[in-house]
């Protein structure tokens, strides 16, 4: 469950960089490496922050540190960082790329919304074309994706260059502000849409391939901290969701 070696040595030179600007007062510095294996059990098992096991570093100090790269935007950094490091290395493709929405279960705090299923969170990701997560925000569950589209593809890191998505994006409005800044969105048309589009049918056949990011979420569910929201703070919830992307990017390295 603890980072590897391996994974170590792709991960200590922008970890430490990251994270310890962000850390030029206070308390002495504890090892990165052993917070960072006591965040990403509490990541996995979604268990409290006081059954941490004592081979880590105390809970207090986990949360705290977990707390303050979350606040100074550390653990989005460190996603950006890779994501850029496997594109210099051709291993990042973005002539399609991936957008979708799924749901977080959660009962109170900010950036909750109700829905048919409750109320919760909604986890916004984008993929390249091989699945690997470029960004990934979290917004209420009560808006809708087509309205979070833009502010999430924003978010990346590596502009994309086309984005496929499911009938639920199908807007003209998007379709433009997209169009403006070179990115060419495709997406089946709604059955209710009175204006048709023209979209040509070679270009829909990337439509089939829109499976990789759901299976995004499936890897990301693997993390329980992740599928039900229990932090107050939205962005103590996005800071665990953006760690477990870090770990599924981690996969590309080897």
């Amino acid at each position: 469950m603890d980072i590897s070696d391996k994974q170590w040595e792709v991960l200590e030179k922008p970890l430490t960089s990251i994270f310890h600007k962000s850390e030029t007062r206070g308390r002495p510095r504890q090892d990165p490496r052993a917070v960072l294996n006591g965040i990403l059990w509490i990541c996995r098992t979604g268990a409290p922050w006081a059954d941490l096991p004592g081979r880590y570093p105390p809970y207090q100090t986990c949360h705290r540190y977990h707390k303050h790269w979350c606040k100074s935007g550390s653990w989005d950094k460190l996603l950006h960082a890779l994501a850029s490091d496997l594109r210099d290395r051709g291993k990042i493709d973005i002539t399609e790329c991936f957008i979708d929405g799924t749901f977080a279960s959660a009962k109170k705090g900010a950036c909750v919304g109700p829905t048919k299923k409750g109320k919760g969170t909604k986890i916004m990701a984008v993929t390249d074309a091989v699945g690997i997560p470029l960004t990934v925000r979290a917004f209420s569950a009560s808006t809708h994706e087509v309205k979070l589209a833009d502010r999430t593809i924003r978010s990346c890191a590596i502009k994309p260059k086309r984005v496929i998505a499911d009938r639920a994006y199908d807007s003209d409005k998007l379709r433009r502000t997209l169009k403006k800044r070179g990115i060419q969105l495709v997406c089946p048309h709604r059955s209710n849409r009175k204006r048709q589009v023209h979209q040509d049918g070679r270009e829909l056949r990337r439509y089939k391939r829109r499976w990789k990011v759901e299976r995004l979420f499936a890897w990301l569910f693997n993390s329980r901290r992740t599928f039900v929201r229990y932090e107050y703070h939205a962005d103590l919830f996005l800071g665990m969701v953006q760690l477990a992307c870090v770990m599924i990017i981690l996969k590309s390295y080897f």
